[in-house]
Parts: structure tokens; C-alpha cells; sequence
């Protein structure tokens, strides 16, 4: 696993999507009560930033044409999209958010975990 820092944990609010960059990978964070969420920052029905969309639960909807993302499996759950967007591993380390963007997932739920020190 190669965990990089994404961004402090303090700069997430909850329900509110945050683009980040992360080794050459466009993310979007968005954090809902204890857990924070990694998924590729492109929706993949009209390669938009779902970081732009608004949150619901653990979905993240796309502001152009509604399609919406489960954030824990990158599945689509409503329409345009047909197809996933990749989620990845997410750990929260003290005040750090880090994401393992060389593990893409859109088989398994993906939550975040916190590192015990």
C-alpha cells in the first residue's frame, strides 16, 4: 500500500467534497461524520468533477447531469452514469487524510480506517 498525505483531516467538512490531488490523481474527499471517502474526482458519464456535486448519505451526485456515485463502491445509483468510478483506500493517520491512489477499487466497499498510533 502507498499511502500519500491528501490533505489534513481539519480541512474536510462533512458533506462537502474536496478536490485534492494526489500522486498525479485527480480525487475528491468528502467526509461524512467519522469516516472520509476517496473516489476519482471525474464522473464517468461526462468526465466532470464530482468534487463540484453535492452529497447525500454516502453518495456524491454530479452537478451536470444528476448521475449519482456511491462513495464507498464507486457504483453508479441513478442515471446517466453506467459505469463505476474508481474508489480508493483511505486512511486517517492523527490529522492526516491519506489515500492509496495505486489501489483503485469498484469492487469492494472502501471506507476509511484510522492508524492507531
Amino acid at each position: 500500500m502507498a499511502l500519500r498525505r491528501a490533505c489534513a483531516l481539519l480541512d474536510l467538512e462533512d458533506d462537502k467534497p474536496v478536490a485534492v490531488a494526489v500522486g498525479g490523481v485527480d480525487v475528491a474527499l468528502v467526509r461524512v461524520g467519522a469516516d472520509v471517502f476517496a473516489i476519482r474526482d471525474e464522473c464517468s458519464h461526462a468526465r466532470i468533477a464530482l468534487s463540484e456535486g453535492e452529497v447525500d448519505g454516502t453518495t456524491l451526485e454530479c452537478w451536470l447531469h444528476g448521475s449519482r456515485f456511491d462513495l464507498r463502491t464507486g457504483r453508479p445509483t441513478g442515471l446517466p452514469a453506467t459505469e463505476p468510478v474508481p474508489v480508493y483506500p483511505c486512511t486517517i493517520d492523527g490529522d492526516d487524510v491519506l489515500v492509496d491512489v495505486d489501489q483503485p477499487s469498484s469492487d469492494d466497499i472502501v471506507t476509511s480506517r484510522r492508524e492507531e498510533h
